[in-house]
């Protein structure tokens, strides 16, 4: 069981409720009790070695505290050099999905040697994901999910029925928990964290989707945070359907561009001298007949979607020839022959959180056709925006406890540090500048003018900025600028 309960959930809510109260200087009533991360069969143990977990009860939902509460599994390393350690840098992950504890326990390289010195860095499993009492589901019903690029109006109607089916199997298997995934839940936990560590405040480090459970825990605590990091920001601002779909369009648009015009540049590129927006147009349309291997797992068939979704993985990094390989590779292979296998059991569902922190309704089939005809004008390639499932994943449901809406920051004694590439993927450089601005004076805007998604080790540059921030609180000049550097992969 996932809950405890009735009776140690009012006890749990309760403590976990005073821990909040506490006075800064104050130790918590009860130490968290770490022990040593597990080591899975496929791991090198060296490489957890160090790490300690522990697990913190809180409130299913923050709005009853005095309800059942679950297990919040939180992970930490120690500053290394003990006698010059500044505080607790907190780590907040990205996804929807990703594992704040594996960070810890086995993806450290992303923290420079100073870091790990001056720092204990802690990080958690957000509520609903990986070991945080995770939302799952049948798995065969999560393989029946409907294509993103919704053909007609049966389709549409089935893409709602499906949804509401769906969320009701997740309920039934997850608890009560699937109800309260949103973010502002999360921001909730975060200050649990704190107060459960004895810290007065928290430097806090969010990367991508966790960059919004940094601004709006801004908002709810700016007087418990000594240092904001903002990297690959996230822009939860206020936004319609139609605008959201085409900012997200126009920035995986922007980042396959730079990936075209590199190809044309560079001798190496597997695709040099190739026309690749009429290859690419060949390939959507070879999907769309069933006749090109999944991007991913190359014996099933590819769909137009599934093949937007691997090009825009390889822009991450951004790994440029490595996707001009996999272009290259499928327009040489042959037709597949495969049938995906019938999942049994339960599976994770960590896209969950999207429909508690996104609003973003479609009325009609015309409606939604209207949008993608209008990205589809509107977009020399990639014309199916790899974050439409946020919108087709969530039609039918009940309306999010946390949609877009612009934060609103005041009482940071340091400002925060906002990070965001040129040419992000993701996470696009438009919403980083409006975060910026709804910020004010309360967020620096650096910009990397390279690409990828993610640039706190992009270069010397971007980790002088992060560095000197968090270890001493120095911000660097508004307008700041960081040089490219050009991608190896």
């Amino acid at each position: 069981m996932k809950l405890r309960s009735t009776t140690w959930g009012v006890v749990g809510g309760l403590f976990v409720a005073c821990l909040t109260t506490l006075p800064a200087s104050a130790a918590p009533p009860a130490a968290l009790k770490w022990t040593d991360c597990e080591v899975r069969p496929t791991e090198d143990p060296e490489l957890v070695r160090g790490s300690k977990c522990a697990t913190l009860q809180v409130p299913v939902d923050w709005n009853r505290p005095a309800g059942p509460t679950f297990g919040l599994v939180i992970a930490r390393r120690t500053a290394k050099i003990p006698a010059a350690r500044v505080g607790t840098l907190f780590f907040a992950p990205g996804g929807p999905g990703d594992s704040g504890v594996d960070r810890i326990r086995t993806g450290m390289t992303r923290f420079p040697e100073l870091i790990e010195e001056r720092f204990d860095i802690v990080s958690f499993d957000p509520r609903g994901i990986a070991r945080s009492n995770p939302v799952v589901c049948s798995a065969a019903l999560l393989a029946q999910q409907p294509s993103p690029v919704i053909a007609d109006r049966a389709a549409f109607e089935q893409t709602i029925r499906y949804n509401r089916d769906l969320a009701q199997d997740c309920r039934a298997n997850t608890g009560p928990l699937y109800d309260h995934v949103d973010t502002l839940q999360s921001v909730r936990d975060v200050e649990a964290i704190r107060a459960a560590l004895g810290e007065s405040k928290l430097t806090f480090h969010g990367s991508s989707y966790g960059t919004l459970l940094g601004q709006q825990y801004a908002e709810r605590y700016p007087h418990r945070l000594r240092a904001l990091v903002l990297e690959s920001v996230f822009d939860h601002g206020d936004a319609t359907t139609g605008r959201w779909l085409d900012d997200q369009a126009a920035t995986v648009q922007d980042s396959f561009s730079e990936f075209v015009k590199w190809c044309k540049q560079t001798t190496t590129c597997s695709l040099h001298g190739r026309d690749i927006s009429a290859l690419w147009a060949d390939l959507v349309a070879r999907a769309a007949r069933g006749e090109l291997p999944d991007p991913r797992q190359s014996a099933l068939k590819a769909t137009p979607y599934s093949l937007t979704f691997g090009a825009f993985r390889q822009l991450y990094e951004p790994r440029w020839a490595a996707l001009a390989n996999l272009l290259k590779r499928l327009d040489e292979s042959a037709p597949p022959t495969g049938e995906p296998p019938v999942p049994t059991g339960l599976a994770p569902n960590p896209l969950a959180p999207f429909c508690r922190d996104l609003s973003l309704p479609v009325r009609t089939y015309g409606e939604f056709a209207a949008h993608l005809r209008r990205i589809a004008r509107n977009t020399a390639d990639l014309k199916l925006p790899p974050t439409l499932m946020a919108v087709t994943n969530c039609l039918g449901l009940p309306k999010a406890p946390n949609p877009q809406r612009d934060v609103e920051v005041h009482g940071l004694r340091t400002p925060a540090l906002l990070l965001n590439s040129l040419h992000d993927p993701a996470t696009g450089y438009a919403g980083a500048s409006s975060v910026a601005r709804q910020l004010g004076k309360q967020g620096v805007l650096v910009t990397y003018e390279g690409w990828g998604h993610g640039v706190y080790n992009s270069g010397p540059c971007t980790q002088q900025a992060v560095n000197d921030y968090l270890v001493a609180l120095k911000l660097p000049p508004r307008s700041t600028r960081c040089a490219a550097v050009p991608p190896t992969g």
